[in-house]
């Protein structure tokens, strides 16, 4: 099994236990051992499910003003959740292919492999969430036809996706590209660095 294979079931299995309740709040029950890669893929994924339905809740037009501003907060903290553990899961590759050497001809890819992991978790809700709409039975032929053609284009980005994931892990291994990490440095939750938290005129 690929890297990527392994990645999507537990992306699945995720996306399925977040479902059986369907809440926002639902404690997380993270099967994996800690500190394991399947643990942070899977905890990953469960960040991402949460916000996803966030991200639906706060569009209500009839949301009461003060309960969006606490989803706001909630979706503010899950955002910076989700970058540090990407940044945890690149540390995990750093750490993996410390060994390598590296050709003199390597390069650099244009993201590290756990912010395309991001992008495949991402990618896992999109297709799921597709899937429920085409199977919809209150809907109109047209809708779900639309969607069947989004659903097929996701499947397809699914494939490519997976395959470039994957070859860039064994371009790692191989010394052919190298990982160059930098931290995302996000401003707007730090007091010292948001205008509007430090009180800047």
């Amino acid at each position: 099994m690929t890297f990527t294979e392994n990645s999507w079931k537990i992306f699945e299995q995720s996306i399925a236990d977040y479902h059986k309740h369907d809440d926002v709040d639902t404690p997380i029950a993270n099967p994996f051992k800690v500190k394991t890669i399947e643990y942070y893929l899977y905890l990953k994924n469960w960040i991402d499910t949460v916000q996803w339905h966030l991200e639906d809740i706060i569009r209500n037009p009839e949301i009461d003003p003060v309960e969006a501003l606490k989803i706001k907060r909630r979706i503010d903290k899950s955002n910076q959740d989700r970058t540090d553990l990407v940044e945890l899961i690149d540390s995990y590759f750093l750490d993996k292919y410390k060994g390598v050497k590296i050709a003199d001809n390597a390069v650099i890819n244009t993201e590290s492999p756990a912010w395309a992991v991001d992008r495949f978790s991402i990618l896992a809700l999109k297709i799921y969430h597709m899937q429920e709409q085409v199977s919809r039975n209150d809907v109109s032929a047209d809708h779900k036809a639309q969607c069947q053609n989004k659903l097929n284009v996701l499947l397809e980005q699914k494939k490519d996706l997976g395959t470039a994931i994957d070859q860039l892990l064994d371009d790692i291994a191989a010394g052919r590209k190298y990982m160059k990490v930098y931290k995302q440095m996000k401003m707007y939750n730090d007091p010292n660095l948001n205008p509007v938290l430090y009180g800047a005129k």
